[in-house]
């Protein structure tokens, strides 16, 4: 069997004083403190959320 591919993020910036938009797509990812780490399937819409804060988060390639 095939697995789905998976995408690690780590938040690394702070989601205070930002855009409330931003603020919500860092809890949609599962990421809501500094130094967290979520490992996420990697779809288009994942890739979308991740684009939206790629200033706050850092993306590790998964398996």
């Amino acid at each position: 069997m095939a697995t789905a591919k998976t995408v690690k993020v780590k938040q690394t910036g702070s989601p205070q004083r930002r855009h409330h938009t931003q603020r919500e797509t860092l809890i949609g990812l599962g990421l809501n403190k500094i130094g967290r780490i979520k490992e996420l399937p990697d779809n288009a819409m994942t890739r979308g959320m991740i684009l939206k804060v790629k200033h706050l988060v850092r993306v590790a390639d998964g398996k």
